[in-house]
């Protein structure tokens, strides 16, 4: 059946190869980013009949409020949102971070999150739908003074509430857990990471089970390499 899906952070990595593959398999796209022009040029791409861009500053709860009632009114409900926008930093730990970097990872990692969640839930609960955060890898273990690290552990606990609380309606909340995956995130290309196209086949998989099945969390790392 097809879905009406929001995704933030869609013009370029994961959110944009979700959409593709969500498009391919006969699901609509609401596409949230702050690059107006890309968005555009990715609704082009999709068909102006299955795509929306949303221009949206996700740290700014009066944008994401907008642009879930434009999603909406444009579609007409939600069915299925993904949380995956996102920021890092090139410095290893926390004494050779810089404060800004620290409170934008916070800022889009984690506050920019409940926001999405606050707004979507209602429209969640009438479909008995599904929220998708993006967790990490880097929330299964310690990592050295890692700031990045923090923001998902929270969102690998942001993601168990909220799945109690749109459970009560009948929906439910899957946290994907990636690896290394070699997007525009990183300064420079990770040869041995996974795709982007990994991670939007394992999204449509959560999203793709019998009403009946969840699937809290989903890790999806790239196969160790053969000494």
């Amino acid at each position: 059946m097809s879905k009406v899906i929001l995704i933030t952070g869609a013009s370029s990595g994961i959110g944009e190869s979700c959409a593709r593959h969500a498009v391919a398999a006969g699901h609509k796209v609401a596409l949230a980013a702050r690059s107006e022009a890309k968005l555009e040029a990715l609704v082009k791409d999709l068909g102006e009949g299955n795509a929306l861009a949303l221009p949206t500053d996700v740290t700014d709860p009066a944008s994401q409020e907008a642009m879930v009632a434009r999603a909406v009114e444009h579609f007409g409900r939600l069915d299925v949102v993904l949380a995956n926008a996102g920021v890092g930093t090139s410095a290893r730990g926390t004494e050779a971070g810089l404060a800004e970097n620290f409170r934008e990872m916070i800022e889009v990692n984690c506050l920019a999150v409940t926001y999405t969640a606050k707004f979507t839930l209602p429209y969640l609960r009438a479909s008995k739908g599904h929220m998708v955060l993006m967790g990490s890898k880097a929330s299964q273990g310690a990592m050295w003074g890692s700031v990045y690290s923090a923001t998902k552990w929270f969102i690998r606990g942001y993601a168990d509430n909220l799945g109690l609380e749109l459970g009560e309606a009948g929906g439910r909340v899957t946290c994907l857990h990636p690896g290394m995956t070699d997007t525009p995130f990183f300064d420079e290309e990770k040869p041995d990471a996974l795709s982007p196209d990994d991670i939007a086949r394992a999204f449509l998989f959560a999203i793709d089970q019998p009403d009946h099945v969840l699937i809290p969390h989903l890790p999806v790392y790239p196969k160790p390499k053969q000494p």
